[in-house]
Protein backbone atom coordinates (compact mmCIF):
# COMPACT_ATOMS: atom_id res chain seq x y z
CA UNK A 1 0.00 0.00 0.00
CA UNK A 2 1.32 3.48 -0.63
CA UNK A 3 1.29 6.48 0.58
CA UNK A 4 -1.80 8.12 -1.22
CA UNK A 5 -3.89 4.60 -0.42
CA UNK A 6 -2.79 5.27 3.15
CA UNK A 7 -4.04 9.08 2.85
CA UNK A 8 -7.06 7.50 1.11
CA UNK A 9 -8.04 5.29 3.86
CA UNK A 10 -7.28 8.19 6.58
CA UNK A 11 -8.89 10.93 5.37
CA UNK A 12 -12.34 8.48 4.48
CA UNK A 13 -12.57 7.28 8.13
CA UNK A 14 -12.02 11.24 8.96
CA UNK A 15 -14.43 11.86 6.88
CA UNK A 16 -17.23 8.83 8.07
CA UNK A 17 -16.63 9.02 11.62
CA UNK A 18 -17.07 12.94 11.73
CA UNK A 19 -20.40 12.18 9.60
CA UNK A 20 -21.75 10.18 11.95
CA UNK A 21 -20.74 12.46 15.26
CA UNK A 22 -22.73 14.94 13.29
CA UNK A 23 -25.90 12.53 13.23
CA UNK A 24 -25.67 11.30 16.16
CA UNK A 25 -24.49 14.19 18.14
CA UNK A 26 -27.80 15.59 20.14
CA UNK A 27 -25.65 19.15 20.94
CA UNK A 28 -25.86 21.38 17.82
CA UNK A 29 -22.51 22.66 18.08
CA UNK A 30 -20.60 19.35 18.67
CA UNK A 31 -22.61 18.59 15.32
CA UNK A 32 -21.14 22.00 13.62
CA UNK A 33 -17.88 20.83 15.15
CA UNK A 34 -18.12 17.89 13.45
CA UNK A 35 -19.14 18.98 10.27
CA UNK A 36 -15.88 20.79 9.92
CA UNK A 37 -13.93 18.01 10.52
CA UNK A 38 -16.03 16.27 7.95
CA UNK A 39 -15.07 19.24 4.82
CA UNK A 40 -11.24 19.35 6.27
CA UNK A 41 -11.35 15.39 5.82
CA UNK A 42 -13.15 15.61 2.16
CA UNK A 43 -10.37 18.76 1.40
CA UNK A 44 -7.94 16.24 2.19
CA UNK A 45 -9.26 13.92 -0.50
CA UNK A 46 -8.84 16.95 -2.88
CA UNK A 47 -5.54 17.08 -2.48
CA UNK A 48 -4.92 13.72 -2.73
CA UNK A 49 -6.84 14.14 -6.38
CA UNK A 50 -4.17 16.84 -7.23
CA UNK A 51 -7.34 19.22 -6.72
CA UNK A 52 -5.62 22.02 -4.77
CA UNK A 53 -7.95 24.66 -5.84
CA UNK A 54 -11.42 22.81 -4.87
CA UNK A 55 -9.62 22.12 -1.45
CA UNK A 56 -8.45 24.95 -0.90
CA UNK A 57 -11.99 26.34 -1.57
CA UNK A 58 -13.59 24.17 0.21
CA UNK A 59 -11.89 24.73 3.41
CA UNK A 60 -12.03 29.01 3.06
CA UNK A 61 -15.85 28.95 1.51
CA UNK A 62 -17.07 25.67 3.40
CA UNK A 63 -15.21 25.35 6.17
CA UNK A 64 -14.88 28.87 7.16
CA UNK A 65 -17.81 30.87 6.29
CA UNK A 66 -20.90 28.87 6.30
CA UNK A 67 -19.84 27.12 9.42
CA UNK A 68 -19.27 29.95 11.11
CA UNK A 69 -22.64 31.21 9.72
CA UNK A 70 -24.39 27.84 11.38
CA UNK A 71 -22.10 28.44 14.49
CA UNK A 72 -23.94 32.28 14.42
CA UNK A 73 -27.44 30.39 13.80
CA UNK A 74 -27.31 28.22 16.48
CA UNK A 75 -26.26 30.48 19.34
CA UNK A 76 -29.01 32.76 18.37
CA UNK A 77 -31.90 30.69 18.28
CA UNK A 78 -33.15 29.46 21.50
CA UNK A 79 -32.72 25.75 21.53
CA UNK A 80 -34.22 24.71 24.82
CA UNK A 81 -35.83 21.41 24.45
CA UNK A 82 -38.97 22.57 27.06
CA UNK A 83 -40.34 24.16 24.21
CA UNK A 84 -39.36 21.84 21.31
CA UNK A 85 -42.04 20.25 19.46
CA UNK A 86 -41.38 16.68 19.77
CA UNK A 87 -41.49 13.98 16.20
CA UNK A 88 -44.47 11.77 15.92
CA UNK A 89 -43.72 7.84 15.48
CA UNK A 90 -45.16 8.28 11.67
CA UNK A 91 -42.54 10.77 10.76
CA UNK A 92 -39.36 8.94 12.60
CA UNK A 93 -40.57 5.61 10.50
CA UNK A 94 -40.66 7.71 7.64
CA UNK A 95 -37.19 8.97 8.24
CA UNK A 96 -35.84 5.53 8.85
CA UNK A 97 -37.44 4.43 6.01
CA UNK A 98 -36.47 7.46 3.20
CA UNK A 99 -32.11 6.83 4.83
CA UNK A 100 -32.71 3.20 4.43
CA UNK A 101 -33.73 3.39 0.80
CA UNK A 102 -30.77 6.49 -0.14
CA UNK A 103 -28.61 3.76 1.91
CA UNK A 104 -29.60 0.83 -0.82
CA UNK A 105 -29.53 3.28 -4.11
CA UNK A 106 -26.17 4.18 -2.52
CA UNK A 107 -25.04 0.76 -2.18
CA UNK A 108 -26.52 -0.61 -5.60
CA UNK A 109 -24.74 2.59 -7.53
CA UNK A 110 -21.49 1.29 -5.35
CA UNK A 111 -21.91 -2.27 -6.52
CA UNK A 112 -22.19 -1.10 -10.55
CA UNK A 113 -19.50 1.07 -10.41
CA UNK A 114 -16.37 0.46 -12.08
CA UNK A 115 -12.67 1.65 -11.28
CA UNK A 116 -11.60 3.95 -14.43
CA UNK A 117 -8.24 3.67 -15.34
CA UNK A 118 -6.24 6.62 -14.79
CA UNK A 119 -4.62 7.86 -18.31
CA UNK A 120 -1.95 10.89 -18.28
CA UNK A 121 -4.08 14.08 -18.92
CA UNK A 122 -6.15 13.70 -15.91
CA UNK A 123 -3.51 14.04 -13.70
CA UNK A 124 -3.51 17.73 -13.83
CA UNK A 125 -7.54 18.05 -14.14
CA UNK A 126 -7.14 19.89 -10.78
CA UNK A 127 -4.90 22.20 -11.64
CA UNK A 128 -5.78 26.00 -11.31
CA UNK A 129 -4.70 26.91 -14.97
CA UNK A 130 -6.86 24.20 -16.54
CA UNK A 131 -9.72 24.75 -14.59
CA UNK A 132 -10.09 28.33 -15.40
CA UNK A 133 -9.10 27.20 -18.86
CA UNK A 134 -12.37 25.34 -19.29
CA UNK A 135 -14.20 27.92 -17.04
CA UNK A 136 -13.71 30.58 -19.30
CA UNK A 137 -14.33 28.65 -22.77
CA UNK A 138 -16.71 25.93 -22.31
CA UNK A 139 -19.09 27.29 -19.42
CA UNK A 140 -18.50 30.65 -19.36
CA UNK A 141 -22.35 31.56 -19.75
CA UNK A 142 -23.27 29.69 -16.49
CA UNK A 143 -20.77 31.24 -14.81
CA UNK A 144 -22.08 34.38 -15.70
CA UNK A 145 -25.13 33.44 -14.78
CA UNK A 146 -24.43 32.09 -11.23
CA UNK A 147 -22.94 35.86 -10.74
CA UNK A 148 -25.85 37.26 -11.50
CA UNK A 149 -27.70 34.91 -9.23
CA UNK A 150 -25.03 35.43 -6.21
CA UNK A 151 -25.64 39.53 -6.97
CA UNK A 152 -29.43 39.09 -7.10
CA UNK A 153 -29.09 37.69 -3.50
CA UNK A 154 -26.55 39.72 -1.74
CA UNK A 155 -29.21 42.37 -3.28
CA UNK A 156 -32.12 40.59 -1.63
CA UNK A 157 -30.65 39.95 1.71
CA UNK A 158 -29.24 43.34 1.70
CA UNK A 159 -33.63 44.21 1.16
CA UNK A 160 -34.63 42.17 3.91
CA UNK A 161 -32.48 43.14 6.64
CA UNK A 162 -32.63 46.67 5.76
CA UNK A 163 -34.82 48.33 9.28
CA UNK A 164 -38.19 49.30 8.06
CA UNK A 165 -38.27 53.43 9.63
CA UNK A 166 -40.19 53.66 12.39
CA UNK A 167 -43.31 55.20 11.37
CA UNK A 168 -44.95 58.00 14.01
CA UNK A 169 -47.02 57.52 16.66
CA UNK A 170 -50.70 58.47 16.27
CA UNK A 171 -50.42 62.00 17.58
CA UNK A 172 -47.17 62.50 17.06
CA UNK A 173 -46.44 65.12 14.70
CA UNK A 174 -44.32 64.34 12.03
Amino acid sequence: MNLYDTLFWFFSAVAVGCALGVILSRNPVNSVLFLVGTFLAISGHYFIMNAQFLAIVNIVVYTGAIMVLFLFVIMLMNLNADVEPQKGQLIQVAGVISGGVLFLVLIAAIHKASPMPIDKQSIDIGLINNLGKVLFKEYVLPFEISSVLFLSAMIGAVVIGKKEPALPAEGEAQ
